[in-house]
């Protein structure tokens, strides 16, 4: 009898399970979006480490070093068309141009940035003359500040990577031998000089707290580079000198750069100091009822995008807890376009978070491979105690995820 009522108590719990998922509404509100700039060369300053790391010259592009490419400029608006193309299906826009309401774009102000925004908008909204909010040449919003960190500050970002590393510089740098292997038979010349892999590893941070390891930031440029490379849809022969033949091949090159994340942004004092203004704009979109503009928050509109740069996201992802891992790519790998999305649902009277790292995969880059249902963007979903699976995604509910968006707030 036991049994018998325990399996009949469990049904009717599925049963109950179920008819509640049938009967949720779940209408999309909002969405504020923080994304990468699409694929470009080298930056002139990577350019530089990498030349004088590996003693040689590499490969030529066609655009202006540190500026998006026409290829990513495509892929960008590839993943644009997407998005749209899926907010208009959930109700959050509505078909031709966007109302005030509607739409607000920020960019970081460097050219690939600003050019994405515009690739990102032309796809979402084609003819509508959306303007791309950007300062002239300094954002605090994207950038840490010019001053000089205070010798507090310094001696913890200095503490966390030093942690993050397991304690020992040195010892990193052993224990990753083999990824650093591999990077050199690729990059360097056989029986010539190739500094970059001869020099011991040194911990700096800066001026105003950024933390850097010499040594591994020009492997690091080096493993982005490589990337690049194939993400632009360079010929082979082109690509790692023509050591690469394939994509499985070129992702184990890739690890150092997640090691560079690992070691030198992802650092929670860090993150704090860099991410958290940005944070606090993301908070203010997503709050419910809507705060008021003239205390600083953003706009109030349907979708809220930044366009930034890897570290802002790797920051934001850092104060959130969050970490992925996305097809051939290795951990917590921000890829061109990549983007990391926060999404407001309600379901009758109550309100839920959605939290997602999205990005096209190497393939899809590649080829400007069109995304759709059946071929979509990889997606990562942030999980916590109190999220559920649904039929629109992974919904934590609304406090709680405001709390953790909010819990490293900056009070200094």
């Amino acid at each position: 009898m036991y049994n018998f009522t325990a399996l009949l108590l469990a049904a009717l719990s599925g049963l109950f399970s179920l008819s509640g998922q049938a009967s949720a509404d779940y209408r999309l509100e909002k969405v504020v979006e923080v994304s990468r700039h699409g694929v470009r060369p080298p930056s002139p300053d990577n350019r530089r480490a990498i030349e004088q790391g590996s003693a040689r010259s590499w490969s030529s592009w066609l655009t202006r070093d540190g500026e998006l490419t026409g290829h990513g400029y495509t892929a960008v608006w590839l993943k644009g068309l997407y998005q749209s193309g899926y907010y208009r299906r959930m109700g959050l826009l509505r078909d031709g141009c966007p109302n005030e309401g509607d739409f607000y774009l920020r960019a970081s102000p460097v050219q690939r940035t600003r050019a994405t925004a515009r690739a990102l908008a032309e796809a979402a909204f084609p003819g509508c003359s959306i303007t791309v909010h950007s300062e002239a040449a300094f954002d605090p919003l994207f950038q840490l500040p010019k001053e000089k960190a205070s010798e507090q500050q310094t001696a913890l970002n200095r503490h966390e990577a030093l942690r993050a590393m397991g304690g020992s510089l040195t010892a990193a740098q052993q224990r990753l031998q083999p990824q650093i292997n591999a990077l050199k038979q690729v990059v360097c010349q056989p029986a010539r000089p190739c500094p970059a892999f001869s020099q011991p590893w040194r911990l700096a941070v800066w001026t105003n707290g950024t933390v850097g390891v010499e040594g591994l930031d020009t492997l690091a440029a080096m493993a982005e580079t490589l990337r690049l490379e194939w993400s632009e849809n360079k010929p082979l022969n082109e690509i790692a000198f023509g050591q690469v033949k394939n994509q499985t091949e070129l992702a184990k090159l890739l690890p150092l750069l997640s090691v560079k994340y690992d070691y030198t942004n992802d650092l929670p004092g860090l993150a704090k100091q860099g991410a958290s203004r940005l944070m606090e704009q993301i908070a203010a979109g997503l709050r419910y009822p809507p705060v008021d503009n003239a205390s600083g928050a953003p706009p109030d509109v349907r979708w809220l995008l930044y366009v930034a740069h890897d570290i802002n996201i790797a920051w934001l992802r850092t104060l959130l807890d969050f970490h992925w891992q996305q097809a051939d790519y290795p951990h917590g790998n921000i890829p061109p376009g990549g983007s990391l999305v926060f999404e407001r649902w309600r379901d009758k009277d109550q309100r839920y978070i959605r939290i997602y790292f999205q990005a096209q995969s190497l393939a899809q880059l590649r080829s400007l491979t069109s995304l759709s249902a059946e071929n979509p963007p990889l997606v990562s979903e942030l999980s916590f105690p109190g999220c559920r699976k649904t039929s629109v995604g992974t919904l934590c509910p609304y406090q709680a995820a405001m709390r953790r968006i909010t819990q490293y707030k900056d009070n200094s």
